[in-house]
């Protein structure tokens, strides 16, 4: 009997996916980091796992590796396609579904037990009816506010937006309420007088 944990063919599959997803390293988003230069969503995802991380101690009864690992999935399929820019986003334009798809593909070479759970995790981010999943993406959508709070944006970035952005996320939970509360002030901070 074969143990999946050290076979080879099992392994090349997860090496092939890992080499895949390191696109991610070089799919970049429309926010800018405080240096100046487009934020990749490898970096996105990073800075909302570290926000998730440091978030354990005030959320209580939450299982705090689920949130992570749907934290490190919800962006995965743009690896294959891209980011699209919530700017450029309408409820018709099938995103989900086609960064689905993605999924999809880039797990591909996995062993199908991985890449199962990979793609449960996603379906439970898009579905956003566990406690993990809420909060995953009200996380998601407060760690892009915040960036654009310090992000060396363009003359012409709409910070308005940014007060709108993610709002129903972000007011199912007190703690991301407050959160929100903060990310707010910082983008009036930064938006022009007028």
């Amino acid at each position: 009997m074969t143990d999946t944990a050290t076979d080879a063919g099992a392994l090349s599959g997860l090496v092939s996916f890992l080499q895949a997803a390191e696109q991610l390293k070089d799919t970049l988003r429309s926010g800018y980091t405080a240096g100046g230069r487009h934020e990749s969503t490898a970096e996105h995802t990073w800075r909302l796992c570290l926000l998730a991380m440091i978030l354990e101690p005030r959320l209580p009864g939450i299982d705090m590796l689920r949130l992570l690992k749907l934290c490190i999935v919800h962006d995965l399929g743009e690896a294959v396609s891209g980011d699209v820019p919530a700017t450029a986003q309408t409820p018709e334009d099938g995103k989900a579904a086609r960064e689905r798809t993605d999924l999809v593909a880039l797990c591909a070479p996995l062993p199908v037990p991985d890449r199962a759970a990979i793609l449960a995790l996603w379906d439970e981010y898009d579905a956003a009816e566990t406690s993990e999943a809420v909060l995953a993406k009200g996380l998601d959508k407060l760690e892009t506010v915040f960036q654009h709070a310090i992000g060396a944006n363009p003359d012409d970035f709409d910070y308005a937006f940014n007060l709108r952005y993610g709002a129903d996320r972000t007011a199912v939970h007190p703690l991301l309420a407050e959160l929100r509360r903060l990310a707010d002030a910082a983008t009036r901070a930064r938006m022009p007088p007028g």
